[in-house]
């Protein structure tokens, strides 16, 4: 091997180590957080984030410190977005509790587009993390099951960072969860009640019945009726 492959390699080595190391610390704060403020099965207390109002804001002041870097891994950039979607979510949600109940107060009901975070000098809603970053450019419609619109029928939120380990099971796992809750979803062999998530992004999953199928727990039929679950968008709150 020569010595010119050899300083190659041991570069990408230590580019790939800086990049693991650079975000090994970077969520334990929202973590330490969520554990705090969010129950198991997702129910948040709005009060207790206004309360720890410092810290919150103190977690997204360190993302705009770290923004994502060519050399992250997708992993580390899938986790980094979806953490700061939802931190950025309860961050404007808490400031407001309690003279809100839902999130459709914010902004006139359009908080996903004209609410906005600058990071590195550019502005970013939420819809374009969502629909620009994960969907689009990382290619990950399973992170619809990982962002939470602090709705009561938005899918639970994690009571822990996201993180880039182990990143692709943690995602399958709670896919799998949110199609198989009743609260969300109601599966029978001619019949699938879906929630609204599958109605919006449709396009997302590029074709929703194989999407459940491949989740689903409860076997159906060829053709099933589709039908769509109202949407409660009353807050998510303990």
């Amino acid at each position: 091997m020569s010595k010119l492959l050899s300083c190659l390699l041991v570069l990408c080595a230590l580019v790939r180590l800086n990049a693991q190391t650079a975000t090994a610390n970077l969520h334990s704060d929202w973590t330490a957080l969520l554990q705090k403020h969010v129950s198991n099965n997702g129910k948040v207390d709005y009060a207790g984030f206004k309360n720890d109002k410092s810290k919150l804001d103190a977690y997204i002041g360190k993302l705009r410190e770290n923004m994502p870097q060519t050399a992250w891994t997708r992993e580390q950039k899938i986790a980094y977005w979806v953490n700061l979607y939802n931190a950025f979510t309860i961050q404007k949600v808490s400031e407001k509790y309690p003279a809100i109940n839902s999130i459709m107060e914010l902004d006139g009901g359009k908080f996903w587009t004209t609410a906005k975070i600058n990071l590195g000098g550019k502005d970013y809603t939420p819809d374009a993390i969502e629909k620009d970053i994960l969907i689009k450019e990382l290619k990950e419609p399973r992170v619809h099951f990982a962002l939470n619109c602090a709705a009561a029928s938005c899918p639970p939120l994690m009571n822990k960072a996201w993180e880039d380990r182990d990143l692709n099971n943690t995602l399958e796992t709670r896919t799998r969860e949110f199609l198989n809750n009743k609260n969300y979803n109601v599966i029978t062999f001619t019949e699938l009640r879906l929630s609204k998530i599958f109605e919006w992004y449709a396009g997302d999953f590029t074709n929703v019945i194989s999407f459940v199928r491949k989740y689903s727990k409860t076997a159906f039929n060829l053709s099933p009726t589709i039908k769509y679950m109202e949407y409660d968008w009353k807050l998510n709150k303990k």
